[in-house]
C-alpha cells in the first residue's frame, strides 16, 4: 500500500529560512511583506514624549486598530481579492483617486532577486507527476544539496532527519487567529463531514525510508542532471558515465581506483595497473575531463558574496555574551487590521473563493512568522553553545582555538547534526578577534604530550611562526618542523601531516624557501 505523508509547507519553509544568510533573509522578509497583506512589521514603541504618539492613540478604535489604517488596509485587501477573483469592476482609484494600490505597485516594481541553485532546480522538477509525499521528500532532498550539487549527508541520514521533522510538524498547534477561526466556523457549516475528518497517519506512515530518499534522487537525476546528489567526486563521475556513453571497464577503473593518479599525472602507474598502453590511458582521461565535477554550478545566478555578521559576540566580566543582529530581521506579526468586527463580517459575506484566498494567506503568514522565530531560537542556542566552548579563542586568538565537532554542539543543544550544519552555513560572527564564518570554529585537532587537546588551526599557526623564525639560509625541512613542534610545544605529528598543513598555508618547501 502506498504510504501517505502530509506535505508540510511549514517544514520545508523552516528549513529554507534556517539556512538563509542574513542578507538573503532580509530580502526574503521584504518579499513576504510585499506579497502577503496579513504580515506587518512591529514598529518600536514610541517614547512618551513623542507628540505623534498621542495622536496615534486617539485614532485607535475599540478593536485595537487605527481608523485610517484600518480603512486603508481593508480597502487594500478587498481590491486584491477582487483583482484575483472578481470581474475587475472594483477599482481602487474610485475610492482614493491617484493613490492606487501602493503595496501592489511596489511589489511589481521591485527588481527580481537572483535565483538560487535550489529554486532553479525546483523549477525544473515542477512538472513531474508526484504524490504529495513524493513531492515533500524530493523538495527536502533538493534543499539538502550544497552549491556544487552534492549531498552533504547520506540518504539514510536524510530519511531519519525528515522523519523527525514530520513528527514535529504533526504536533497540534495551540494558537488560532481570529480570522482563521471565522473561516473555520463558516466552512464547518457548509463542508461535508468527510471533508473535515482528521487525516491521522499511522506510525509506519510517519517514517520516511531510505528507499524513498533514493527514489527521489533517481527522479532528480533523470529530470535535471545525472550527477546531482552524489556524496563525493568519485560517485558524481560514476553517475555520469552511463549517460555519457562511457560505461567501459577502463573508464570505471579510472574513476573508482585512479582519481589521485589522474590528478598527479601518473600515467605510467595507471597504464601498468590497468594493463593498457599510455595512449589509451591519455585518451580515456581526456574523455573523463569532459564530465561535470560540480553539476550544481550551472544552476542559479552567481553573485558576489557580501559578508554581514549576524552573530555578535562580546566578552564581559560575567563571561561570553552572544546576541543576534536584529536590525535586518524585524519582528513580524499578523496584522490586526483584519481582525476587526467589520472585516470579519465582510469576510463571512464573501464568496468561497475569497475565503479560501484569505485562508491560504493567513496560513502562509503564520508559517513564515513561526519559521523566523524557530530560526532565531536555533541560531542563538547554537551560537551560545559554540562560543562557550571557544572562549579561549575570544581571549587569546586563533592559537587557542579548541577542537570542536558539530555533533558535540548538536548533542548539547538537542538538535540533529544537520540542523547545526544548516544553521551555521553562510553565517558570520563579529568577535573581539574579528569577523569569522561560524564554520571556522568547527575544527579537528590533536593531543599534546601533556594530554591537552589543540586544534588544527592552532597547529598551523605554530608552523607559520616556526617557519617565520627560521634561518633563511638553512630552512627547516618538514621533518625539522615536526621536531620543533614536539620540542617547543609538545605537539607530536607526522612529517606528512606537517607537509599537508604547510601546503594548506601555501608555504613553499624548504628548497624553495632557501636564500643564497
Amino acid at each position: 500500500m502506498e504510504q501517505r505523508l502530509i506535505q508540510s509547507p511549514q517544514m520545508i519553509q523552516a528549513m529554507q529560512i534556517l539556512q538563509l544568510p542574513l542578507l538573503d533573509l532580509s530580502e526574503r522578509i521584504d518579499q513576504e511583506l510585499l506579497e502577503n497583506p496579513f504580515l506587518e512589521v512591529i514598529e518600536p514603541e514610541r517614547d512618551a514624549s513623542d507628540p505623534g504618539a498621542s495622536t496615534q492613540d486617539n485614532n485607535r478604535s475599540e478593536d485595537g486598530t487605527t481608523e485610517d489604517g484600518g480603512a486603508e488596509g481593508m480597502l487594500d485587501l478587498l481590491e486584491r481579492i477582487d483583482r484575483d477573483f472578481g470581474d475587475g469592476t472594483r477599482s481602487r482609484q474610485q475610492v482614493s483617486g491617484e493613490d492606487g494600490d501602493r503595496k501592489y505597485e511596489a511589489m511589481m516594481n521591485t527588481p527580481e532577486t537572483a535565483e538560487t541553485f535550489a529554486h532553479s532546480v525546483l523549477a525544473q522538477v515542477s512538472s513531474l507527476e508526484l504524490s504529495p509525499r513524493e513531492q515533500t521528500v524530493l523538495e527536502y532532498v533538493i534543499w539538502s544539496l550544497d552549491e556544487r550539487g552534492y549531498l552533504t549527508e547520506t540518504p539514510a541520514t536524510l530519511a531519519a532527519e525528515l522523519t523527525l521533522e514530520v513528527q514535529r510538524t504533526l504536533q497540534p498547534s495551540t494558537s488560532t487567529s481570529p480570522v482563521a477561526a471565522v473561516i473555520a466556523d463558516d466552512e464547518a457549516e457548509a463542508a461535508p463531514a468527510e471533508d473535515l475528518e482528521h487525516r491521522d497517519l499511522s506510525p509506519d506512515e510517519m517514517v520516511v525510508t531510505e528507499d524513498e530518499v533514493r527514489d527521489a534522487l533517481e527522479r532528480l537525476r533523470e529530470a535535471v542532471h545525472p550527477g546531482l546528489g552524489a556524496l563525493d567526486l568519485r560517485e558524481c563521475l560514476l553517475l555520469q558515465l552511463p549517460a555519457a556513453g562511457l560505461w567501459t571497464p577502463l573508464m570505471r577503473k579510472l574513476v573508482e581506483d585512479h582519481l589521485d593518479d589522474v590528478r598527479s599525472n601518473r600515467l605510467p602507474q595507471i597504464a601498468k595497473a590497468t594493463g593498457q598502453n599510455i595512449e589509451d590511458v591519455k585518451a580515456s582521461i581526456e574523455l573523463l575531463q569532459r564530465l561535470d565535477p560540480a553539476p550544481g554550478s550551472g544552476f542559479g545566478d552567481a553573485s558576489a558574496e557580501v559578508i554581514h555578521p549576524e552573530v555578535i559576540v562580546e566578552l564581559d566580566d560575567d563571561g561570553v555574551v552572544v546576541r543576534l543582529d536584529r536590525e535586518r530581521t524585524p519582528e513580524l506579526r499578523m496584522s490586526p487590521v483584519y481582525q476587526t468586527k467589520d472585516y470579519r463580517q465582510k469576510l463571512k459575506e464573501g464568496s468561497k473563493e475569497e475565503r479560501e484566498w484569505v485562508k491560504k494567506r493567513l496560513e502562509a503568514a503564520s508559517w513564515f512568522i513561526d519559521a523566523l522565530l524557530q530560526r532565531q531560537s536555533t541560531l542563538e542556542r547554537i551560537a551560545n553553545a559554540l562560543f562557550r566552548r571557544q572562549r579561549r579563542f575570544l581571549e587569546r586568538g586563533e592559537e587557542a582555538l579548541m577542537p570542536l565537532r558539530m555533533q558535540e554542539i548538536a548533542d548539547e543543544v538537542g538538535v540533529h547534526i544537520s540542523t547545526v550544519s544548516r544553521a551555521v552555513a553562510g553565517k558570520y560572527a563579529q568577535t573581539p578577534r574579528g569577523i569569522f564564518s561560524l564554520k571556522f570554529f568547527f575544527v579537528g585537532g590533536t593531543t599534546k604530550a601533556s594530554g591537552e587537546e589543540t586544534s588544527q588551526i592552532s597547529v598551523k599557526e605554530r608552523i607559520k611562526k616556526i617557519v617565520g623564525a627560521e634561518d633563511v639560509r638553512k630552512p627547516l625541512s618538514d621533518e625539522g618542523i615536526a621536531k620543533a613542534l614536539e620540542e617547543q610545544d609538545g605537539i607530536k605529528i607526522a612529517r606528512r601531516t606537517v607537509t599537508k598543513y604547510r601546503k594548506a598555508l601555501e608555504i613553499p618547501s624548504s628548497t624553495q624557501r632557501r636564500q643564497y
